[in-house]
C-alpha cells in the first residue's frame, strides 16, 4: 500500500484527490496538507487532521501537489530534504520555478506534467506528427477556456500543445485564452488551409480526469530512481 500525502487537500483538486485515494485498496493518505492560516487546519478530513506543516513527509511514499507557485516551490524544499517521491501538476510556474523542479529531481523522482489526462497527454505525442503531416501550408492556433476563478492564462496545457507544435513546425502558435463561468477545461487546436480546416478539441468534463490521472502517476513513480518524468512515461509504463 502506497502512503500518500496531497497538498492543498481542502482545494477543488486535494480534495477530489483525498476522496479518490480514499476509496482505492492501493492508497492510504498520511498527510493532508493546507496552508498556514486555513480555518480548517486541525479539523479532521476522514482518519486524519489537516496540518499545515510540511515535516509530515516523513509519513508518506508518495506526495502529490496540485496547488500554486508558491506554494509548490517551498514545498519541493521539503520533498528533497526528506527523499519523497512527487507528483506535480501545479502549473504558471515561472523559470526559476521550473529549474528548482529539475534541480529536485535530481535527488528524487518527479512526475511533473500541466494536464495528468490521458486523453490530452495522447494528443502531446500525436499533434507534432498531425502538423508535420500538414505542412507549412497550414496555420495552427490554439484556444482554451476555463473557469473565471483560474489565476494563470494561458493554462499550461494550451503552452505544451504550443511547445510541441512549435517543436514540430518551427513557428510559434498564437494561443487564445477564456475564462467564464465554471468550465473545467477546454483545448482546441485549429489547423486551417486555404480551403479546409481541421479542429482537435479535449474537453474535460470534471476535476475527476485530472485526479485519477494524478492516482496513476502516484502509483508508476513508486520505487522509481531520481529523475524527472512525464505522464508520458507514465502512460508508457517506462
Amino acid at each position: 500500500m502506497i502512503k500518500l500525502g496531497i497538498a492543498g487537500v481542502c482545494g477543488k483538486m486535494g480534495r477530489r484527490i483525498f476522496e479518490l485515494a480514499s476509496n482505492d485498496k492501493d492508497f492510504e493518505v498520511t498527510l493532508a496538507l493546507e496552508k498556514k492560516g486555513t480555518p480548517l487546519i486541525g479539523r479532521e478530513l476522514g482518519k486524519l487532521k489537516i496540518s499545515s506543516t510540511q515535516d509530515g513527509l516523513f509519513l508518506v511514499d508518495v506526495f502529490v501537489d496540485f496547488t500554486t507557485c508558491e506554494a509548490s516551490e517551498v514545498n519541493l524544499d521539503y520533498v528533497a530534504r526528506y527523499k519523497k517521491a512527487l507528483v506535480l501538476g501545479t502549473t504558471g510556474l515561472n523559470d526559476t520555478q521550473l529549474k528548482k523542479i529539475e534541480e529536485v529531481s535530481h535527488a528524487v523522482p518527479v512526475v511533473f506534467s500541466p494536464n495528468m489526462s490521458v486523453g490530452v497527454n495522447v494528443l502531446f505525442a500525436i499533434l507534432p506528427e498531425i502538423a508535420k503531416r500538414l505542412g507549412q501550408d497550414y496555420n495552427i492556433e490554439i484556444v482554451e477556456a476555463h473557469h473565471k476563478a483560474k489565476k494563470d492564462a494561458p493554462s499550461g496545457t494550451a503552452k505544451k500543445f504550443g511547445q510541441v507544435l512549435a517543436d514540430a513546425t518551427g513557428k510559434e502558435i498564437p494561443i487564445h485564452a477564456v475564462r467564464l463561468g465554471d468550465i473545467v477545461g477546454d483545448h482546441t487546436i485549429i489547423f486551417c488551409g486555404n480551403s479546409e480546416r481541421i479542429e482537435i478539441k479535449h474537453q474535460a468534463h470534471s476535476r475527476d480526469l485530472f485526479a485519477l490521472g494524478a492516482l496513476k502517476a502516484a502509483k508508476w513513480v513508486m520505487g522509481k530512481p531520481a529523475g524527472l518524468y512525464s505522464m508520458q512515461d507514465v502512460l508508457n509504463g517506462r
